[in-house]
């Protein structure tokens, strides 16, 4: 579909203002279970929505695929009808960037990969089911408005994926590991660090009920920092939510935590939100100290904050509204495996199941994969064991920071060393 017509044809229909936002992808990926390949895949979607303003009112119409333009023209300014007037408030003016296009990735090759992981896995642990894959997608975002915007971003990423599967009797072991890239995947770093999760878990350790040091590898640093984003969402301090909504300029995490936004970091470069606001880099936290919020337009102006481009939709249908993308935690100076030797009797955590902290801060997850370290050496895997505190509380009290950091989606951090923190186990 065209967007420039639709704008013009929602214009000459009686919209004052109007904004097109389309998308495109092409999806091609290969997938294994149980060892063996189980089905290859190409996927091709784009769709459009318009959103409309008449006499203030905002409507929001949404097509996939092939679609009448004066019917969506007509359903926006329908549905206008029912919303209060605000602010129209669009930006104009393109950010600067460069796109770093590549060819698409045969299935040949993301077969080999997946097959490359596989193999190296189970030479090591010939008792694993695998399952997983790889996928090669781009997608293209478009975005144009009556403000004189119109700007194009498209994007490459190469996903991989392997989780292997150990039963022993009646004990189930379940490891994953990924990766995200622009260019060149790494299917022996992933078979690596399966490798390495099932060898610590050979054996199982005796569990724990008591206070001790937790450390949280980049997996699972999620657990808490889940928490901190809600925080930071300027639409939860708009409402005063948010715990922190008038704590700017104070300590709120240890000094060791520095949370930053940094908007060309690849594999996920964004260099407009979708509302078209050009990105930029910020810190949310500074050794400790809250500087700022992420916010879209609208939650900004109310806030007297600068556009810093975190205005994101959830899908196609939805307004934007504040988001977080490219979130990093910046590193600390001391390898992983040296944090392990400094430990006398502590946990580890790589996976959980429920969800971790909300917006109140308190968590409780079940340890899905994690180990016992004493006198340094981690000596099994723990079982039937539970986690459980305040987020708030808990990166408050962070002692050590990995050197080492991974993405775990869109989030780019080190794992972390929490003083203590309560672990209950069924002994």
């Amino acid at each position: 579909m065209d967007g420039q017509q639709i704008l013009e044809l929602a214009c000459r229909n009686g919209a004052q203002s109007a904004e097109v936002y389309q998308t495109s992808g092409l999806s091609r990926s290969a997938s294994f279970e149980a060892n063996r390949l189980k089905q290859v895949e190409t996927g091709n979607e784009e769709g459009v929505a318009l959103r409309v303003w008449r006499d203030g009112r905002a409507g929001l119409a949404v097509a996939q695929g092939p679609a009448d333009s004066l019917a969506l023209v007509e359903k926006a300014l329908a549905l206008s009808a029912f919303s209060q007037a605000e602010t129209v408030d669009l930006p104009h003016s393109a950010p600067v960037f460069h796109e770093r296009p590549r060819d698409s990735i045969a299935l040949e090759q993301l077969i080999a990969w997946g097959e490359q992981v596989i193999a190296q896995v189970r030479a090591a642990c010939p008792e694993v089911l695998c399952g997983g894959g790889y996928s090669d997608e781009t997608g293209t975002l478009t975005i144009l408005n009556t403000a004189g915007l119109q700007v194009s971003y498209t994007s490459s990423t190469l996903s991989g994926y392997m989780g292997a599967e150990w039963v022993r009797g009646e004990d189930l072991l379940q490891v994953y590991e990924g990766e995200t890239v622009c260019d060149v995947p790494s299917p022996q770093t992933v078979a690596a660090q399966v490798v390495q999760k099932l060898n610590w878990a050979k054996k199982n350790s005796p569990t724990l009920n008591a206070q001790v040091p937790v450390l949280f590898t980049s997996k699972a640093v999620e657990v808490l920092l889940g928490a901190v984003s809600a925080a930071l969402n300027g639409r939860q301090v708009l409402q005063q939510a948010s715990p922190w909504f008038a704590r700017r300029g104070e300590t709120v995490l240890s000094p060791l935590l520095t949370l930053s936004q940094v908007p060309e970091a690849e594999p996920y470069a964004t260099p407009f939100d979708d509302e078209g606001t050009p990105t930029r880099t910020q810190d949310f936290c500074r050794e400790g100290v809250l500087e700022t919020f992420y916010a879209d337009r609208k939650t900004a102006r109310a806030l007297g904050l600068e556009y810093t481009g975190n205005g994101f939709r959830g899908d196609l249908g939805a307004y934007p509204q504040p988001g977080l993308f490219n979130l990093m935690l910046a590193p600390g100076s001391t390898p992983f495996e040296d944090i392990v030797r400094q430990l006398e009797n502590a946990v580890i955590i790589d996976q959980v199941l429920g969800s971790g902290a909300s917006l109140s801060g308190e968590f409780s997850v079940n340890v899905d994969l994690g180990y016992r370290v004493q006198h340094g050496q981690i000596t099994g895997r723990i079982k039937d064991t539970m986690v459980a505190g305040n987020a708030y509380d808990a990166l408050k009290r962070v002692i050590s920071l990995s050197s080492e950091r991974t993405w775990e989606g869109s989030l780019f951090t080190p794992a972390l060393l929490v003083e203590s923190l309560a672990v209950t186990g069924r002994v």
